[in-house]
């Protein structure tokens, strides 16, 4: 079992669009809780998270969501991106074997080509799988969820992910 946390700030449609592509793993029992820590947002962020079932923080504290956390594995997302495939039965593989963290890799479908790989992007444009002691050792207080990690070595899964679109802050 892994909790889901996505740090949002007026993404309602992105975190409608993640939360759609969890709902079969919520219903397995892969997932279970989502927590949505979000940065003073002004749309209907909160309605989305509230509506679906999700644990929302307003206030943006990260720390706060990592300790609040009821699974020893969490998964940390951007709004928008989706998790494909096998994706629930790769994690449950590295998570019985391994305790390192983990990064998911780009599908086909979303690769970007090959001089805008180049480009750096943020440290959950892959999402991050990470315990939960390690992600309370790495989060600083009032500091984003990408600060996690940022710099953190990790495994490629065997496994897709659709990356969030450039959000706009």
């Amino acid at each position: 079992m892994l909790t889901v946390i996505l740090e949002t700030h007026n993404d309602e449609e992105a975190l409608a669009r993640t939360l759609a592509s969890l709902v079969s793993a919520a219903v397995d029992g892969t997932v279970r809780e989502v927590i949505v820590c979000d940065t003073g947002s002004t749309d209907h962020t909160r309605k989305v998270a509230e509506m679906t079932g999700c644990i929302f923080l307003a206030g943006g504290d990260t720390l706060a969501a990592i300790r609040r956390a009821k699974a020893e594995w969490l998964l940390l997302l951007e709004p928008g991106s989706r998790p494909t495939g096998f994706w629930r039965e790769g994690l449950g593989e590295h998570m019985a074997a391994s305790t390192k963290a983990a990064r998911f890799r780009l599908s086909k479908a979303s690769r970007p080509p090959f001089l805008r790989r180049l480009r750096r992007n943020g440290a959950l444009y892959y999402g991050l799988l990470i315990t939960k002691r390690q992600a309370l050792a790495l989060c600083k207080p009032h500091r984003s969820l990408e600060s996690v990690g940022t710099g953190l070595a990790t495994r490629p899964l065997d496994v897709e992910l659709h990356p969030a679109t450039a959000r706009m802050r």
